[in-house]
């Protein structure tokens, strides 16, 4: 079962300008040039998109023309969050690691029975796997909520994945008996390794971050096409993954509230 299907034709321009708006809300601060290297779009293309974001309230900008979170966005901004300083104590490391393992690299959280993608770096391969930042999803479906939900004692994880919780959406609960049993190998092994469960063609290993107190806080991966995946590399790619997270967690991560 895939994530997220896209819509057959995909509208470019609006695409571009909620990926513009997701920046400012989790960054709090861009601007035009850095907005159309990370679209991958000429500046003038970018600046429109941000008058755009300016005129519907999405968007302000300060007098040195940066760009920054409208009152629209602003109850749901980062900016001084726990949230917010995860994300920019890691983004630099997720480059670093996208450098190093030439394959597209995620931050997630895990909040109830979702995770949300709160910092993607995508790699320079043509055939790759796109940025997912901001995006929400199940846990369960995910290779970061899979390393997130592994924390929680069994218990816990029948509490979360209660019937009556799903009593609206019952197609939504995960088969609890291959949750339990997947969520204690990631225990044995330490890291989550998502083969094409998820998304089809898509292959995902996975680590924790965790905070000064040893709690797991977000879950660091890479993501790559099938087709690139070497189950012989696995042992290397995961010494990889737990290096990149100790660089993370070197900063002295506070707990998320």
């Amino acid at each position: 079962m895939d994530l997220k299907t896209p819509p057959a034709y995909v509208v470019t321009s609006a695409d571009h300008a909620l990926r513009a708006a997701v920046m400012l809300q989790l960054e709090g601060g861009l601007t035009v040039s850095q907005v159309a290297e990370r679209l991958g779009v000429a500046r003038s293309t970018a600046h429109r998109l941000l008058q755009t974001l300016v005129y519907r309230d999405f968007a302000v900008q300060d007098d040195r023309r940066t760009y920054h979170p409208g009152p629209v966005l602003e109850l749901a901004t980062y900016s001084q969050s726990s949230v917010s300083r995860l994300r920019s104590q890691a983004l630099g490391h997720l480059q670093r690691l996208v450098d190093v393992v030439g394959e597209s690299a995620n931050l997630t959280i895990r909040t109830g029975d979702r995770t949300r993608f709160i910092a993607s770096v995508e790699c320079q391969h043509a055939l790759r796997v796109g940025s997912r930042e901001g995006m929400v999803f199940p846990a369960y479906r995910t290779t970061g909520g899979l390393v997130l939900l592994a924390e929680l004692s069994p218990s816990e994880v029948d509490g979360l994945y209660a019937p009556e919780r799903y009593a609206e959406r019952p197609e939504e609960r995960p088969d609890l008996a291959s949750l339990r049993a997947q969520l204690a190998r990631v225990r044995r092994s330490g890291f989550a390794l998502n083969d094409q469960l998820s998304e089809r063609g898509v292959v995902a290993v996975g680590v924790p971050v965790r905070d000064a107190e040893g709690r797991a806080v977000a879950g660091l991966s890479v993501s790559m096409p099938s087709v690139r995946y070497d189950r012989h590399e696995l042992p290397d790619l995961v010494a990889t993954l737990h290096r990149a997270a100790g660089a993370i967690e070197a900063g002295g991560l506070a707990p998320l509230h």
